[in-house]
């Protein structure tokens, strides 16, 4: 995993807590465990941390509540969801929310720390200077702001979502596969071994923002991946 980080697990059944508080220390970070969301938005808001990980089912404040709390307050604030709420309409909730990535339960131990080792890697990443202002299908994309900018209309942007539009641009007219975007956007190494939903749902998210001007401007490629342009 990466450099130590310090990182808040929010999660009320305390096996889980405890598994996961040991796991994260073992790979040399410093954990931090609560057991309600309360306590968990407090926590998050009263010091600095690499990565909250969230779970959705917990007492009092639920997670999507504290994601979109913790994501207006701090919006750099790497957030990964934990959960064994797996639909589809969950999932979506979810990055709605502000979560960065979301893993369901049961999970494998390889399959989380990868996700957190990518998501603490991308949040170093963020600390370097934006990129310049490029172009995407008419919409002209500021990553220093994260705004998409057509003709009267502007739309937010989350970094992940400025990093897919600027590979799809680079790549414009290829196929741009499901595991290329897990190692170059979401920073994963090992990705050979993880079966993840995650970049369907965030390019799912992402089409519905640029579809008022641009629909169907990111074309799905059957069993191969997706595609910009032609």
């Amino acid at each position: 995993m990466t450099a130590k980080a310090t990182v808040l697990v929010v999660e009320d059944e305390a096996a889980i807590r405890e598994g996961l508080c040991d796991v994260l220390a073992f790979h040399g970070h410093e954990p931090v465990g609560v057991e309600s969301g309360e306590d968990g938005l407090r926590h998050a808001l009263e010091r600095r941390f690499g990565l909250v990980v969230l779970d959705i089912m917990l007492p009092g404040m639920s997670g999507f509540d504290v994601c979109r709390q913790l994501r207006a307050r701090r919006p750099r604030q790497a957030i990964l969801m934990l959960t064994a709420r797996g639909a589809e309409e969950d999932v979506l909730e979810g990055f709605s929310s502000g979560a960065d990535d979301y893993v369901t339960k049961p999970f494998s131990v390889s399959e989380l720390t990868a996700r957190i080792d990518a998501l603490l890697r991308r949040a170093e990443a963020s600390m370097i200077p934006a990129a310049e202002a490029f172009s995407f299908a008419g919409w002209q994309v500021e990553p220093c702001t994260r705004i998409a900018v057509f003709g009267d209309e502007n739309i937010s942007l989350t970094a992940r979502e400025v990093a897919i539009l600027a590979l799809f641009s680079r790549e414009r007219g290829r196929i741009v596969s499901r595991r290329t975007l897990l190692l170059e956007v979401w920073g994963m190494n090992e990705v050979d071994s993880i079966e993840t939903r995650t970049v369907d749902m965030h390019l799912a998210k992402l089409r519905r923002k640029l579809d008022a001007h641009a629909p169907g401007v990111i074309e799905t490629v059957r069993g191969e991946g997706y595609r910009y342009g032609r």
